[in-house]
């Protein structure tokens, strides 16, 4: 069951979800710092836990890895002073031997880097799935209030945007890292090993790479931030002009949405233009330096050389370890900014699994079974906030198999009411009886089985329309989904369809009309068979004539149920049992329809001014 209509919530209710939409968080927006990047990690840890035995293979593999890595200059140094012996004949023994290791080198290294990646990829799926299920569980257990106060376009960056960032940091950064600081850390010592003074030399260039590195990325981060930003700016502009295209049109507003395009993509090329270039210049930079540095490796391994101090395969292999140690070096500061935006996002996720759940039911909690419907309000109160109260000191009752309907002007706290009914929201002070019972010493679950909801905005799930139909009974028979239908006349514009009950519905029912959409969620609530029923302008979207004949099956399905209908067109509600007229959260006037036009009060005043609108309506 979904919440109604959102009435004087204390902060903006959430917009709708548009499912498939692009969402400001994450593709559009820029990568946020963790606030808490150790505290973060070992939450992590625990879901990166659970691999710990795939993780220690292949972290061995890793390790394995980098040991070819790091003998492969070596032997190629070694291969190099084969050709080469004080002038002497080439050993072709041992230059055989060399290139077959060399080679056995490199084709266990393509294997092994291969197969830490795939095995890698395994984890980072596994790890994500488990978060992400974790996340997904913990929306369905937080009560409505949370979801009030955030955009569904944020919780779904969240489920989707932010994970995926863990993902990618899980499955690239992770193994980078480990590898990159084990061939940093080998290469300087080999190098050291091979000659400290070619390692002096190669060094030079190591203050010139973190400088250069450093100045440039002060510019692109603020460049590509903006970019980011402005991305965003053009994304939600899409989103908003596709989704709302027949607004566009209807007041033809085309070639200023096309300029309003313009203007926004202008600036996304202006800015992403100066981005790339500035981020451009890193790389030509870096290898002047790094060939800089290579140039005063020869230079003095030349020197050593010519003094017989060092070998022509030493100079090559020192050449290939300086490379090997300045370019992880470079990638570090990338991995780095991936695993910060990683953590972010891993951030930004347990901020949800922090929330505060739904009350669990009481220990001593009973299952309502077979209710008869007696309600009863005894001084309820309550307030989304606690400085601003929306109900105060509601009291009625409603006996069994009665209907109760609720009128006043939007916003009095008609849907409130029932939101606290199906608990929803629990009251801030005052007691809920249903069958002489506190309704918090119900289960929740038992509780809310025996509500049937009809909303004013009606839901649709992907699937057809006989699996919508069947969403609260799964078990139900396809002649009971075919009479459910028949008794809300859904069936129909339902046998009009080609494939009738196994049509297809678009998003949220988007191939069909309001109206169309309305009948299929009564019929939903028809096949449940609720004891208990709740009709919030059940009614509202649909036309006049359809209305007369859906009167019928309403009034058919309320017999011997309790039932509560919010409704402002008063002619819907005429024979309810009880009529209660809600005004700034009170009870200002309760009696039928008689009574009330006979007090000549609120509701006196309400019903004639509706009907009197009705006939200067007609008239003119």
């Amino acid at each position: 069951m979904s919440q109604g209509r959102n009435e004087n919530r204390g902060q903006q209710a959430a917009p709708p979800l548009r499912p498939g939409g692009n969402f400001r968080h994450g593709r559009g927006a820029p990568v946020v710092k963790p606030k808490n990047f150790k505290g973060t990690l070992k939450r992590l840890w625990f879901y990166i836990g659970k691999e710990r035995k795939l993780l220690s293979i292949i972290f061995l593999f890793i390790v394995i890895d980098s040991v070819l890595t790091l003998s492969a200059p070596y032997l190629l140094g070694k291969s190099i002073d084969a050709m080469s012996l004080n002038g002497s004949k080439v050993n072709f023994k041992l230059l055989e031997i060399m290139i077959f290791i060399l080679f056995l080198t490199y084709i266990a290294d393509g294997f092994l880097t291969f197969l830490q990646s795939w095995l890698m990829a395994g984890v980072s799926q596994r790890i994500v799935k488990g978060l992400r299920r974790s996340l997904f569980e913990k929306l369905q257990k937080l009560p409505v209030s949370f979801f009030d106060s955030r955009t569904h376009g944020e919780l779904m960056s969240r489920l989707s945007n932010d994970i995926d960032n863990v993902s990618n940091t899980i499955s690239q950064s992770t193994t980078q890292l480990m590898s990159g600081l084990i061939v940093i850390s080998g290469s300087l010592i080999m190098m050291i090993i091979l000659s400290p003074i070619l390692t002096l030399a190669s060094l030079i260039t190591v203050p010139l790479v973190y400088l250069l590195t450093r100045s440039i990325a002060k510019r692109t981060s603020v460049l590509f931030k903006n970019q980011q930003v402005q991305l965003g700016k053009l994304n939600g502009h899409i989103e908003e002009t596709i989704s709302g295209i027949q607004v566009v049109k209807a007041f033809n507003h085309e070639q200023k949405a096309i300029e309003e395009f313009e203007e926004v993509n202008t600036e996304l090329r202006k800015v992403g233009l100066k981005a790339q270039i500035f981020s451009g210049f890193l790389m030509p930079i870096m290898n002047v330096i790094n060939n800089i540095g290579f140039a005063a490796v020869a230079i003095v391994g030349g020197i050593l050389a010519a003094k017989s101090l060092i070998t022509v395969g030493v100079i090559a292999s020192f050449l290939s370890y300086s490379r090997q140690f300045v370019r992880p070096l470079n990638d570090l500061a990338n991995i780095f900014n991936v695993l910060q935006s990683g953590v972010a996002g891993a951030e930004r996720v347990f901020e949800i699994l922090d929330e505060q759940e739904e009350p669990k039911d009481l220990p001593n909690a009973v299952e309502l079974t077979n209710p008869k419907g007696h309600v009863v309000f005894k001084d309820v109160s309550f307030g989304y906030r606690a400085d601003v109260p929306i109900l105060k000191n509601i009291t009625f009752e409603s006996n069994v198999g009665t209907s109760t309907a609720l009128v006043g002007p939007t916003g009095a706290g008609k849907t409130t009411i029932v939101n606290l009914l199906t608990r929803f929201y629990d009251v801030t002070s005052g007691t809920i009886y249903i069958d002489g019972r506190d309704i918090r010493e119900y289960t929740r679950d038992s509780l809310r089985k025996c509500f049937g909801i009809v909303l004013q905005d009606t839901y649709l799930f992907s699937g057809t329309i006989k699996e919508n139909i069947k969403y609260g009974r799964p078990d139900a028979t396809d002649e009971e989904v075919e009479k459910a239908a028949a008794m809300a006349n859904a069936d129909v514009f339902i046998n009009r369809l080609p494939l009738k009950y196994d049509t297809m519905l678009a998003e949220n029912g988007g191939n069909l009309s309001q109206g169309q959409r309305q009948l299929l969620a009564i019929a939903r609530v028809i096949l449940s068979k609720p004891s208990l029923l709740i009709l919030d302008e059940a009614t509202s979207s649909i036309d006049t004539r359809t209305e007369l004949h859906i009167q019928d099956a309403l009034l058919n399905i309320m017999q011997g149920r309790t039932s509560f209908i919010i409704a402002h067109r008063l002619n819907t509600i005429r024979d309810a049992d009880t009529i209660m007229v809600v005004e700034h959260g009170e009870i200002v006037e309760k009696g039928s329809h008689d009574e009330l036009m006979d007090q000549k009060g609120r509701y006196y005043s309400m019903f004639f001014n509706q009907f009197k609108n009705v006939e200067n309506a007609i008239e003119s």
